[in-house]
């Protein structure tokens, strides 16, 4: 029995928390995933699992032995692609999942370096506003305005996003201009339905709670929605600072303790990292660095 592959084996069923889950995506018997395990326990001389019924688990031996495994695999990814001077050259498809506003304002032109840099890598971008889930999705990189604690996934922070507040000069003329966040109880505002909850805002470090007139997922529509003078919106700075400029939003607040809001390159973490997923997070990183 190859002990190398019982580990790399190992570390898919602790991740999938499933024998079948582990044999389904790896496309072999369910029979095989025990014989494995099984096999490694004993060369172990410690249970990696707790097992009843219904699911397994890790044993305390097997959660410490999990560390060691990821680190043992990934140092030994990157020896062999050092040998085999793969650490240089990007090549393969590499999935991104990105918000929209943020894939088209933010994305595009390092994509665009990246892959002048990278030429024999291809790119799938799927713009999608909405949280995805990395493994069934099949993604090598989401990009998120945050990062929840999920054991499955690792992130690296990007860049901090200012928020602003603002509104039409034509609903200012007709329902006038707040000067503290708490007068937005009298205000119509238009919020952001992916956030949680949708109708709380931060502002001068405090928790606002706003009326919403209209909701939406979609960044783009917030702003549309403001810009015809529905009502007060919040958006990150580099949305809107066009419309600023040229006096088609005025901004409110622009004097208080700003909100901002991290952004992060969201990936896998199964005890493989791809060179092509390393390199374009390590790019991205860098590239947004420079810009702050």
């Amino acid at each position: 029995m190859d002990k190398l592959d019982c580990i790399r084996l190992f570390c898919h069923v602790a991740r999938l928390g499933s024998f079948t889950a582990t044999a389904n995506e790896l496309n072999i018997t369910q029979g095989a995933v025990s014989k494995k395990i099984a096999w490694l326990e004993k060369s172990l001389g410690f249970s990696l699992f707790n097992r009843n019924s219904r699911k397994i688990r890790l044993s305390g031996e097997g959660e410490e032995y999990l560390t060691f495994c990821k680190e043992l695999v990934e140092n030994m990814t990157i020896t062999e692609q050092q040998l085999r001077n793969e650490l240089n050259h990007v090549v393969g498809k590499l999935k991104i999942s990105a918000p929209s506003a943020f894939a088209t304002e933010r994305l595009a032109l390092p994509l665009q370096v990246f892959m002048a840099e990278n030429p024999d890598v291809l790119v799938d971008v799927s713009v999608n506003d909405k949280q995805v889930d990395l493994f069934s999705d099949d993604i090598d990189v989401a990009i998120r305005a945050s990062f929840l604690s999920d054991s499955g996934l690792r992130a690296k922070k990007l860049l901090t996003h200012k928020l602003s507040y603002f509104a039409s000069p034509e609903y200012i003329k007709i329902n006038g201009l707040p000067q503290t966040p708490e007068e937005l109880s009298d205000h119509s505002c238009v919020t952001y339905s992916l956030s949680s909850p949708s109708n709380i805002w931060y502002i001068d470090n405090k928790k606002i709670t706003v009326p919403e007139v209209i909701t939406s997922d979609s960044p783009e529509m917030i702003v549309r929605m403001a810009l015809l003078g529905v009502g007060i919106a919040a958006m990150p700075k580099w949305m809107v600072q066009g419309h600023f400029d040229s006096g088609r939003l005025i901004e409110i607040f622009k004097d208080v303790d700003a909100y901002f809001l991290p952004m992060y390159a969201v990936y896998k973490d199964n005890g493989y990292l791809p060179h092509k997923v390393r390199a374009f997070i390590d790019f991205l990183a860098n590239y947004f660095d420079k810009l702050e």
